[in-house]
């Protein structure tokens, strides 16, 4: 048996049981876990899975953002590469939501290949999300803002995958046309 599938199997086990009372904010409230492999297929398949650590960070993306758990942690279940990758595309929960938004438009463009792949995925599936199932209470506006503000932070991370990019911009023409972005 391949390492990289009893790792990628891990950390997917990993996430789920790190998000288990977690749910999307859509009116469906689908389990949390289910974003999260989202993201790794899409990963997977803009790569033609030759890259497991970027898989891995798919799946385990929002760890330290949304669960509390470190970077010292995830180094030592699952190698420096995927840790320091996590925490490439984790906002500081500590600022302001505005903030972060506006951090990552600005920041990405500095970023590694892999985060901005990493995040192109993120942005895909949250605009699927949103686009199946809209959060009860958000506002058209609020809808909208979102639509134009993932089409801002993908905008820096063109050119590195035609196929991921190409998943990204059918969500996003999806979700404008959807909410009038």
């Amino acid at each position: 048996m391949s390492i990289d599938l009893v790792r990628l199997a891990k950390a997917a086990d990993y996430a789920a049981r790190r998000h288990v009372n977690q749910r999307r904010k859509g009116e469906a409230a689908e389990p949390y876990v289910n974003h999260l492999t989202e993201v790794a297929l899409l990963l997977a398949e803009a790569t033609d899975g030759e890259d497991p650590v970027l898989v891995m960070g798919g799946l385990l993306h929002d760890t330290i953002e949304d669960t509390g758990t470190t970077f010292a942690d995830l180094r030592e279940r699952f190698g420096t590469e995927v840790a320091e990758l996590v925490v490439e595309v984790s906002d500081d929960k500590g600022l302001p939501k505005q903030e972060r938004k506006r951090l990552q438009v600005e920041t990405t463009v500095h970023k590694s290949r892999r985060a901005k792949l990493l995040k192109i995925a993120d942005k895909t599936s949250n605009l699927r999300g949103l686009v199946l199932s809209p959060p009860a209470g958000w506002t058209k506006q609020r809808l909208a803002d979102y639509v134009e503000w993932a089409g801002a932070v993908v905008r820096s991370c063109r050119g590195l995958n035609v196929a991921l990019e190409a998943e990204f911009d059918h969500a996003h023409a999806e979700a404008k046309a959807r909410f009038g972005a």
